[in-house]
């Protein structure tokens, strides 16, 4: 199988303790980004129909950010999305192919399952470029506390010829979450609001 070399990792984590001045009982609310800086083996190639060069050695990258983000998170993963950026010699397509389902399932396995589609936001960009990563909860897409993002930035990143993988995760939803909908002890019993 073919790898996407990586130039360097980046991991970020915030921590909330309070949302406009009030907490819940949740206790704070942590995200962790964890980002792989890779070579684009289809940047300054212009259009290429064949996309597996980046998606057959995604399921390796999943796995080891789903690792780190678990890891630094410390705790139980309650929500999770995906982003990518693409430097301006590939094009978003490529950074996509790098975060379909070969890159999602091992992400899922790595930080203890999931059964929830996973959001993702991808973009062009010149290196230092923002992203908001999409959160949501990992069993079920429906439960409106856990809509979240995590902002993103690496300074260097992504040059020309590279593209940018993110996996982010989170231990809960949004701190006094109180929009209505599903919770996720319902989701978790598998019924609705």
């Amino acid at each position: 199988m073919p790898e996407l070399p990586i130039r360097k990792t980046f991991s970020q984590v915030e921590e909330v303790r309070q949302a406009a001045g009030a907490t819940d009982t949740g206790g704070p609310l942590r995200k962790v980004a964890v980002c792989a800086v890779c070579t684009n083996p289809l940047a300054g190639q212009g259009y290429v129909a064949d996309l597996s060069p980046l998606i057959e050695p995604s399921g390796k990258i999943g796995s080891f950010l789903g690792a780190e983000a678990a890891r630094l998170l410390g705790e139980p993963v309650e929500s999770y999305g995906k982003g990518g950026l693409a430097g301006t010699a590939g094009e978003q397509e490529h950074v996509n192919a790098a975060l379909t389902s070969v890159f999602g399932d091992a992400f899922r396995q790595a930080i203890g399952g999931g059964t929830a589609w996973i959001t993702s936001a991808t973009k062009v960009c010149a290196p230092g470029a923002v992203v908001d990563v999409p959160l949501a909860f990992k069993d079920e897409i429906w439960v409106r506390s856990h809509y979240d993002a995590m902002e993103v930035r690496i300074p260097d990143a992504p040059l020309p010829e590279e593209i940018v993988i993110i996996a982010a995760v989170a231990n809960r939803g949004r701190i006094n979450a109180r929009v209505g909908g599903l919770s996720v002890d319902e989701a978790r019993a598998g019924g609705s609001s």
